[in-house]
């Protein structure tokens, strides 16, 4: 699997809105920066996406234009536009921002995220 798979897995895994699935893809040291907080832990990572997921009903998470920053044997980072469908409170809501995601390669060789910055 390249770099470009391992987003397209991660976008799939977030979209199961099963945190089990998210996590086989990240990185021990994963760090996030969200627009109102960072979080450094697997487990508050995990608690920020189950916390989004039950306010957003049904979430749908995309990317577009993506662009590869920088690409090399052991690490791969890309910035594109994230968008977001779902439900809150009973209502379709809708939004996007933008993405910043740094993969690398675990000891296995396997692609896995170590760094997400989203911003609206």
């Amino acid at each position: 699997m390249g770099h470009e798979q391992a987003l397209e897995n991660y976008i799939r895994a977030t979209n199961t809105h099963d945190f089990g699935e998210v996590e086989k893809l990240l990185h021990p040291g994963a760090v996030y920066w969200f627009s109102d907080k960072t979080c450094t832990l697997i487990s508050d990572i995990q608690a920020y996406f189950e916390n989004s997921w039950n306010l957003i009903k049904d979430e749908v998470y995309s990317a577009s234009d993506t662009n590869w920053l920088a690409v090399d044997a052991n690490s791969a980072t890309c910035i594109y536009r994230y968008h977001y469908e779902g439900f809150y409170n009973g209502t379709l809501i809708s939004g996007s921002g933008r993405a910043t995601n740094v993969f690398v390669k675990d000891a296995n060789q396997e692609w896995k995220l170590i760094h997400e910055h989203l911003s609206p």
